[in-house]
């Protein structure tokens, strides 16, 4: 089973070249799943119901989200609903929606969990100790991907090592910045500490540097936009054995664009097919 993992999309240029780049790939690598978080799809924090269906339109197969869920006004009043979103897990148990879904893919089941760290992080239950009490109650089956928006590196890489050999795959979001430490663990689990982010390429991780750099020098409050102009888009492939859940291979991705047309990538176009026609 081959899935693209995106990391946060930011605002409309994130959702631009989300919709351009996944409507490519899907056809060059044949994509079976696309995994995307969503957090900051609307102006940079949260998602709203209409810019879910048009990511979900674009391509997504399911939406992971983070510690900016409840931003948008409304969020709580479909998400409930909409079982291919995902909030953390570790939020309180009254929160509505899932922190964690099944997806039919077209070969066989995906199982996506959310997870919220608590390193510099706003209060939440103890990741590790959800997932440990999670990952029983979810039937065996199909990869395991974990999203895991934090935003202390040792907390990602200690939840990798803490799942090794029992889900798919552990990556990371949040930072809005790409690591280059992708690995296979040896019992089977892929890992990368960071995806990076879907946005404004000329930007402070999303954001207008002007003001942002205002921010740093005076210490004054500012108003952070959402950047404008080329956009990138990061992430993973991810390769997995759909009978076993192990990890066969990960690969980082970068995309870039000048408003409309694709620039660049990290990996060759066309990608050949991922293992034999029945995957």
């Amino acid at each position: 089973m081959r899935i693209l993992i995106v990391g946060d999309i930011v605002g409309s240029p994130g959702r631009r070249i989300f919709k351009v780049g996944v409507k490519r790939l899907r056809a060059a690598w044949g994509l079976h799943a696309v995994i995307a978080n969503a957090e900051n799809a609307a102006a940079g924090s949260g998602i709203t119901e209409a810019l879910a269906t048009e990511l979900f339109e674009a391509g997504a197969d399911v939406l992971t989200m983070g510690d900016h869920v409840w931003n948008q006004k409304g969020t709580e009043a479909f998400i409930g609903r909409e079982r291919r979103m995902v909030r953390p897990a570790n939020l309180p148990a009254e929160c509505p929606g899932s922190g964690w879904t099944t997806v039919q893919t077209p070969l066989g089941p995906l199982t996506v969990i959310s997870l919220l760290g608590r390193v510099f992080m706003p209060p939440v239950d103890c990741p590790f100790r959800c997932i440990d009490e999670l990952l029983p109650k979810i039937p065996r089956g199909g990869p395991i991907v974990v999203d895991f928006h934090a935003e202390a590196s040792s907390e990602k890489v200690a939840m990798g090592w803490h799942l090794d050999g029992r889900v798919t795959a552990v990556v990371g979001s949040h930072t809005h910045i790409q690591t280059s430490d992708e690995r296979l663990l040896p019992g089977g689990t892929a890992c990368l500490t960071d995806l990076g982010m879907t946005g404004p390429r000329d930007s402070v991780i999303g954001r207008e540097v002007a003001p942002v750099l205002r921010k740093f020098i005076t210490g004054m409050p500012s108003r952070f936009e959402v950047a404008k102009g080329p956009a990138v888009m990061e992430g993973v492939l991810l390769d997995a054995d759909r009978t076993t859940g192990k990890a066969l291979a990960i690969t980082r991705i970068r995309l870039m664009d000048d408003g409309s047309q694709l620039l660049d990538t990290s990996l060759p176009l066309p990608l050949p097919a991922a293992g034999d026609p029945e995957g």
